[in-house]
């Protein structure tokens, strides 16, 4: 048993249990790891390979995700401009399969890293990684827009969203100690590699 004093003006001593201070050192390398993910992102290439031709590593990236999500059948289709990211990102209205497959898979790493983390350790956490990422991903999303002369919000909007809604669940797989190949971090990768993959309708994954 360690004993602390609280800041109160009064040298009454705060007892702390063993268990509590081994699970309070514990999260320290967990979070330590999440602000380095955070800190690591801003530096990346975000949306600075809209529309060019899918690489290997990239097709590798995507097929990963895929198997992972649960679509082996799918295969990604490069989209060339902004036009046609539009139109994709309307189907997902029609088509949300990859999503219910998706939060079916958040909903088990937020599980996961509650046995890990405490509840305020892991909401401090994931605030600080949209904090760090949300000016740099909309100030990326700026220049693409500048360079295809794009001015549509709501689908900028989208796409600022979906890269944080990324980044967040690539964090949230760091805080459960999920494995490298997990589908989060691998849709992280891909918009780390300044595409952005709009999502699965049918079976055809559209990364833009």
């Amino acid at each position: 048993m360690s004993r602390f004093f609280d800041d109160s003006g009064s040298n009454a001593p705060i007892a702390i249990s063993d268990a509590e201070l081994d699970a309070l050192e514990a999260e320290i390398p967990i979070l330590a790891g999440i602000r380095r993910f955070g800190e690591e992102a801003v530096n990346m290439p975000w949306f600075s390979r809209l529309g060019r031709p899918l690489d290997a590593e990239t097709r590798a990236l995507a097929r990963s995700w895929l198997d992972g999500l649960g679509f082996p059948d799918a295969e990604p289709a490069r989209l060339r401009d902004w036009s046609e990211a539009a139109d994709a990102a309307m189907t997902l209205d029609i088509d949300p399969a990859h999503w219910e497959a998706e939060e079916s898979l958040r909903a088990g790493l937020t599980s996961e890293a509650l046995e890990i983390l405490s509840e305020d350790a892991l909401t401090i956490a994931m605030t600080h990684v949209s904090a760090l990422l949300g000016e740099r991903v909309r100030s990326a999303l700026a220049e693409a827009a500048d360079f295809w002369e794009v001015d549509d919000e709501e689908l900028l909007n989208a796409a600022a969203g979906a890269a944080l809604h990324a980044a967040h669940g690539a964090a949230l797989s760091l805080s459960a100690d999920a494995p490298s190949d997990h589908p989060f971090r691998r849709k992280f990768a891909l918009f780390a590699r300044g595409r952005w993959p709009i999502g699965i309708a049918g079976l055809t994954l559209n990364l833009f």
